[in-house]
């Protein structure tokens, strides 16, 4: 019978020998970087990588040591990579960025675009977020905000990317990577919806209610307990009272704001309607100027991948590698492009961080595009 203590003792041995020829592996790595640097060459070379893993397969013996060479190769020429990022921010390599870092960004005199109407969830926000002297106004839909940024009509835009109850708002992702605009700031409003009606009206005279589709769903398992009510779609909640008012119609009512109602004249019908008492949405404040404050404690990139195995841990490890905690991750069909996506990730820190700047050294030199969406202040009051 073989002899466990044994085994372990020459495993042991091995593991210092490979410890001992993987920091010596990693010294001549070092005056790799140090050629490159001095050259002006890529540190990622996939070609040089990709002929190199082939070679070590070959001489693994069996499928499964071939496997596990390519896999154990990989992390190792990573982390190699990882390595001579770093000594080129050490030797001052530096990316050039366009973003601006300021003080604190100008929140007064300043015009601010939301869409919605007053007493919309993304008018509470603006209000929440930017000082009174300001100008607002509204337009009807997110892709309308957009192009009042681009276009140098506002300063700032108000939009909703995530609610905690109905996820994500995948078209704000969408539009961000189609416009060139930056996220400077957010802000978290806790949704309260309630069930408005005219004043006289009864649950019981109600035949359809409007809403946001997230508001729809948010209040879902009210709305099961009413079968008979049809659910119409609205383009925003405050938009949904409003129409209602004008309707005058009592079989209608809207799921919106408390202040929604009290602005258009409706009367709360039913009050925690909400599934989850912790519903809230965070907006993000959007500039087409890339700024961001001192105290920004967030980043936003997204990037697409190669299409090959492996790709997105590669990515993610440039992440993990630096130390960075990584807060968020989605992804989104590439139009044109099928069962391909691009990811949009958020991640502790600032643009001034020298982790920050291995990160996204590395996650630019691999990934096909990569684009930093913004750097501001997590703002964590509702």
């Amino acid at each position: 019978m073989t002899d466990l203590q044994e085994c372990r003792r020459e495993i042991d041995e091995i593991d210092d020998e490979i410890i001992r020829l993987f920091e010596k592996r990693m010294k001549v790595c070092e005056a790799v970087a140090q050629y490159k640097i001095a050259t002006g060459k890529q540190v990622l070379d996939p070609e040089r990588e990709r002929s190199k893993i082939k070679a070590l397969q070959e001489k693994a013996h069996g499928e499964f040591n071939a496997l596990g060479a390519q896999e154990l190769f990989q992390q190792i020429m990573a982390i190699s990579r990882k390595r001579q990022y770093q000594l080129l921010g050490e030797h001052g390599v530096r990316e050039e960025r366009d973003y601006e870092m300021v003080e604190r960004l100008p929140l007064q005199n300043v015009r601010v675009v939301f869409q919605g109407v007053e007493g919309a969830y993304s008018y509470a926000a603006m209000r929440a977020y930017f000082e009174e002297d300001i100008e607002s106004y509204h337009v009807k839909t997110w892709r309308d905000a957009m192009e009042e940024l681009a276009e140098g009509r506002a300063d700032y835009g108000v939009l909703p990317i995530e609610n905690s109850t109905a996820g994500i708002v995948a078209d704000i992702y969408d539009l961000l990577t189609e416009y060139q605009l930056y996220i400077v700031g957010q802000q978290l409003i806790r949704v309260d919806h309630v069930l408005l009606g005219l004043p006289g009206t009864n649950v019981e005279d109600i035949q359809t209610v409007y809403s946001h589709p997230q508001g729809l769903a948010q209040c879902s398992k009210y709305l099961e307990g009413h079968p008979g009510w049809k659910k119409v779609k609205a383009e925003n909640t405050a938009g949904a009272a409003k129409m209602v008012r004008e309707e005058e119609n009592r079989t209608y009512a809207a799921i919106a704001s408390r202040e929604a109602g009290e602005l258009f004249g409706l009367s709360v019908l039913a009050e925690n309607i909400c599934h989850n008492d912790q519903n809230i949405t965070r907006f993000i404040i959007v500039s087409r100027k890339p700024t961001y404050e001192k105290q920004a404690d967030r980043v936003s990139i997204c990037f697409e991948l190669p299409h090959a195995s492996g790709t997105l841990y590669s990515m993610l490890s440039h992440i993990i590698y630096n130390g960075l905690n990584m807060t968020k991750i989605e992804s989104r069909p590439i139009p044109g492009k099928t069962w391909e996506y691009r990811f949009f990730v958020d991640f502790e820190g600032n643009l001034e961080d020298s982790a920050v700047k291995n990160a996204l050294r590395g996650l630019e030199a691999e990934a096909i595009r990569m684009r930093v969406l913004g750097c501001y202040e997590v703002n964590i009051q509702s």
